[in-house]
């Protein structure tokens, strides 16, 4: 039975979790095909969005850039000052990257949020690497996509396996946010949910 005092059951605040996000570019959402490329993409913005807004600390790690494009300048540009840790080594998991890897633990949190492109591969993968850590991890599932609906599903199958917990952007967003008490609740419904289209940003 779970003790009720475990860390591990904190919500995520904006004080005890980072947000990674891996991989998100033109040739490695073109290659997608397990879902609607079009709500990845904005399920990745809308956490990032987020992020911002409630100041919450974001790393940005990209694979190859020269060919697979620059990370989406949509989710870029909420960090104007902050480094794109282009991989200096072509390797999947993106916290094999010392630069990668520096900057999270640098943001001294306990949580890590993840997601990215491809789900079975480099999400998985970076996803894994913080659990060998020892680090609570996160799957942002929805802002993830794959190559075929079976990579996809599997790659979540194996990260739930290990202990990776699942989550989705309108859960995350909420959890971050906690309660209508929050001065940032205003521009979260007008910022975020409204443009992921829950029910919740369009009343």
């Amino acid at each position: 039975m779970a003790n009720l005092n475990d860390e591990n059951l904190a919500l995520l605040t904006n004080l005890n979790s980072a947000l990674v996000l891996v991989d998100f570019q033109p040739k490695m959402i073109a290659g997608v095909a397990s879902g609607d490329k079009t709500i990845i993409r904005n399920a990745a913005y809308c956490a990032a969005k987020a992020a911002r807004i409630l100041g919450i600390p974001a790393v940005l790690s990209s694979i190859g850039p020269q060919n697979n494009g620059e990370f989406f300048a949509e989710i870029t540009g909420l960090f104007p000052d902050q480094e794109v840790f282009a991989r200096t080594i072509p390797s999947f998991d993106a916290f094999e990257d010392e630069k990668t890897w520096n900057a999270f633990k640098k943001t001294g949190r306990k949580k890590m949020v993840v997601s990215g492109l491809w789900t079975s591969m480099c999400f998985a993968y970076t996803a894994l690497h913080g659990l060998r850590e020892g680090y609570e991890v996160y799957g942002l599932m929805d802002a993830a996509g794959d190559s075929t609906s079976d990579a996809h599903k599997f790659g979540i199958e194996r990260m739930i396996q290990a202990g990776v917990v699942p989550i989705t952007v309108e859960s995350l967003v909420s959890e971050w946010m906690h309660d209508w008490g929050n001065p940032k609740a205003g521009e979260l419904v007008k910022e975020v949910y409204s443009r992921y289209g829950a029910l919740i940003g369009l009343q």
